[in-house]
């Protein structure tokens, strides 16, 4: 029989097998205790005479067998019977049924990476197929004590009695199933455990016994939801990592720039777990004097975050001990190089900016980079910037610094391919000068209002998510002192 269906009338199953054997007149006899879908029989199985009935069982009786005499009785187990009709359980149907609701729940378990919603979708798989109630536990960060992480009652109205029911429950700390003591209703722990370490438990609770059926089914339900929970925690864990490492790849706060109108707009791709390879930086070296960059490192993940790290700090690094453009991006060049294997191409633009009386003096360098578009106030829109090598590619590179002004009202954008390679089938934004096109469209607007534009139409220009991270870098010449 299955023996954890017997606990609940354990004592008074051995009382009335007791009573049997006791009326036994010979020396040989057998003893069996059968689990009957909401009744425990029990058997004595004899060679002998007939006898009386046996205490107080629910039934009792005497069958022959050949030379054999059968004496049993038989108790009824709690909520046997006894549940109302609207509460009573459904036997669970054999498979193909149940195979198709174990795949059914692993495909939910499996659409979600969030660690926090794992226990929720576990507690209403569970209800009310399997139990009246679930109550899932689990430890902070995978260690320390269990808490009660997400409770589930079929009756909305019993779930606040039940936690306080559930307060001082004692959780098994065994392997398998273990019967808990809450009063009133039948409830069974199962731990979550997944690569050999316990992540938590999850209690069923019903009225009325458990099948054998849902017993099993519970059980393999608990594997599958350890599993899931613990591959969102990796998940989570490896996220929370990468948002770190992005985040140092950034300036730490957005730039401030008194006098100069600027907007940035920084999007890594989609939803992946990988570290971007795009990035920015705007930072001052002096009085109205300002530095800027922004770059492409081929790849995503650890790999390229290396060489994005190196790009950014080296620019800071050399502007601030007083290199020009053109000799940070040729000594960039040459850091990159000296990475060897780890080494990834880095396209770069790169400038400095200082206000002038009529507007912005700069002096640019574009590595490689998509070109930087002005706008001028009549709407016309240019290239500016010479192309000039990527970096990480040619020791022997050279780079010259192109001089820009920006009159009162003129703008300069520069963007990565996240923007110009946004692919719509087999065309591109930037086809036939689409980006310039988008910008001519900008006249009259701030820096934030022209990147903002920008990044809609990126946007709207395709429906499915973008492949590619986004840098957007807006510089406007303000018509008057800010």
């Amino acid at each position: 029989m299955t023996a954890w269906a017997a606990m609940p009338v354990g004592a008074e199953a051995e009382r009335l097998t007791r009573a049997l054997v006791e009326g036994v007149s010979g020396e040989s006899f057998e003893v069996r205790w059968l689990h009957q879908g909401d009744s425990i029989q029990l058997e004595v199985i004899e060679r002998g005479h007939d006898y009386g009935p046996p205490l107080d069982a629910a039934d009792w009786g005497v069958s022959f067998s050949g030379n054999s005499r059968v004496r049993w009785a038989r108790l009824d187990l709690p909520g046997g019977g006894g549940v109302p009709e609207e509460e009573a359980w459904t036997e669970p149907t054999p498979s193909p049924g149940w195979l198709g609701f174990l795949a059914d729940a692993s495909d939910l378990l499996a659409g979600t990476l969030d660690p926090g919603m794992v226990p929720a979708i576990i507690a209403q798989i569970v209800v009310p197929r399997l139990a009246s109630w679930c109550a899932v536990y689990t430890a902070d960060q995978g260690t320390g004590p269990l808490r009660l992480d997400y409770l589930w009652h079929a009756d909305e109205a019993q779930s606040d009695a039940l936690r306080a029911r559930l307060t001082d429950v004692v959780l098994p700390s065994a392997d398998g199933p273990a019967v808990l003591n809450i009063d009133g209703t039948q409830a069974l722990g199962f731990p979550l455990t997944a690569r050999g370490r316990r992540l938590g438990v999850m209690c069923l609770g019903r009225r009325d016994r458990f099948p054998d059926e849902s017993l099993q089914l519970a059980e393999d339900l608990a594997r599958r939801a350890a599993l899931a929970l613990d591959n969102a925690r990796l998940y989570a864990q490896q996220a929370a990592a990468n948002r770190a490492l992005q985040r140092s790849l950034l300036p730490p706060e957005e730039p401030r720039t008194p006098g100069l109108d600027s907007y940035v707009i920084y999007e890594p791709a989609g939803e992946t777990n990988e570290v971007g390879g795009d990035f920015y930086d705007l930072f001052p070296i002096g009085d109205g004097v300002w530095r800027f960059a922004i770059g492409d490192v081929c790849g995503t993940g650890p790999s390229a975050a290396a060489v994005t790290g190196l790009a950014r700090h080296t620019i800071r690094l050399l502007a601030r001990e007083g290199y020009g453009v053109a000799a940070v991006v040729g000594r960039l060049n040459q850091a990159i190089l000296e990475e060897g294997e780890r080494a990834r191409f880095l396209t770069l633009l790169h400038g400095e900016i200082t206000i002038a009386a009529d507007g912005l003096d700069m002096r640019l360098v574009s590595a490689g980079h998509p070109e930087a578009l002005r706008l001028r106030p009549s709407g016309v829109v240019d290239v500016v910037g010479s192309p000039q090598s990527l970096l990480g590619v040619f020791p022997e590179a050279e780079f010259e610094a192109d001089s820009i002004h920006l009159e009162p009202g003129d703008v300069l954008l520069g963007v990565t391919d996240g923007v110009t390679e946004r692919r719509q089938g087999s065309r591109l934004l930037d086809d036939e000068s689409g980006l310039a096109k988008l910008l001519a469209e900008c006249v009259d607007l701030s820096a934030r209002a022209v990147a903002e534009r920008i990044r809609r139409a990126v946007q709207d220009f395709a429906p499915e998510p973008s492949a590619d991270d986004l840098a957007i870098l807006v510089l406007r010449a303000p018509v008057e002192p800010l």
